[in-house]
């Protein structure tokens, strides 16, 4: 290389770079949307919206959120990592699309590496076992007894993979047999639970916490390995006769690879400080789930693990690739 083509070089890269920051001073400059991969009424759509409010007030740009409910989250995923990579398309998700689902199914449609910007952490929770109000069964021991005498007859149904995997370890763990019913999103297993199509679910606590205070659901147990305050009556599934059962969910948000990294800084400074808003705050006092935040590089690494993780778990539990 030369010293003229390097000196050329260099003056293209500096433009670059004081291009990318002015972008970022500027941005955002028109509405932006958050892809949620799950139905209106879910903990991921209601942090969503949480954060989707603090951004417009501090933005002063409207926040769309898209609900793309379907397929475990690969619906979601597929149509951010097809967006523009303009910082203006974020998909706010899940271990389920981005720690779960690459070792669930074979073939996903997006990569959860490649095809995406990390941004941030968001926040963690813990779900909770649920039965019908009128359902006989009072305690895990009583679920777990009736499971073991009629092997397949008991089902439980799942709308993320979190909740999936969550009843297919407590089958792992307690030696038991029930039928996965899956569902698009866990408010609609909610429903049939309600209805009495399905037995029992796992679910996250911001859906089934309001269906137990509001005495339509019974709660059983949690499934992480601590009490939760809003929920201290309720032992954990590790308490409750299953003993290393633990199993929790994240929230993170990602945008389209090949962002510009001044944009997804700025986007990790909104959506930091949204996660520390008013709205946010209720959600994450109302669900039981915490706040949570990283650097981008940070949500990277905290992925790769998580990745390794669930892969352990899904291969314990017995599940194999769809």
């Amino acid at each position: 290389m030369t010293i003229k083509t390097f000196k050329r070089l260099a003056l293209m890269l500096a433009a670059l770079s004081l291009s990318s920051a002015a972008l970022a001073q500027t941005y955002p400059t028109k509405p932006l949307t958050f892809v949620v991969p799950f139905a209106a009424g879910s903990a991921t759509d209601q942090l969503a919206r949480a954060l989707g409010q603090s951004l417009t007030e501090q933005s002063k740009q409207t926040v769309i959120v898209d609900n793309k409910a379907g397929a475990s989250g690969m619906l979601a995923a597929q149509a951010v990592a097809r967006a523009p990579a303009d910082g203006y398309t974020v998909l706010i998700t899940t271990n389920t699309t981005h720690a779960a689902n690459e070792h669930l199914y074979k073939k996903l449609g997006y990569d959860p590496v490649k095809d995406f910007a990390p941004i941030t952490a968001l926040g963690k929770g813990g779900q909770v076992l649920v039965v019908n109000l009128a359902s006989p069964y009072k305690s895990v021991a009583e679920l777990l007894a009736q499971a073991r005498k009629t092997p397949g007859k008991l089902s439980f149904g799942s709308g993320s993979s979190s909740s999936r995997v969550a009843g297919e370890m407590l089958q792992q763990l307690a030696g038991v047999q029930l039928l996965h019913v899956p569902y698009k999103s866990n408010p609609q297993a909610v429903t049939d639970l309600l209805g009495g199509q399905i037995d029992l679910m796992i679910t996250d606590t911001a859906t089934g916490l309001p269906q137990i205070r509001g005495g339509k659901l019974r709660g059983l147990a949690v499934s992480i390995n601590k009490r939760m305050a809003l929920l201290p009556e309720l032992p954990t599934i590790a308490e409750a006769g299953v003993p290393g059962y633990d199993m929790g969910y994240w929230f993170a948000a990602y945008t389209p690879a090949g962002t510009p990294p001044a944009v997804v800084q700025r986007l990790q400074e909104l959506l930091s400080k949204a996660v520390q808003s008013p709205a946010a705050k209720s959600f994450f006092e109302s669900s039981g789930a915490e706040p949570y935040t990283t650097t981008p590089e940070g949500l990277a690494q905290f992925q790769r693990e998580e990745a390794l993780k669930w892969g352990r778990i899904i291969k314990a539990a017995g599940i194999e690739a769809e």
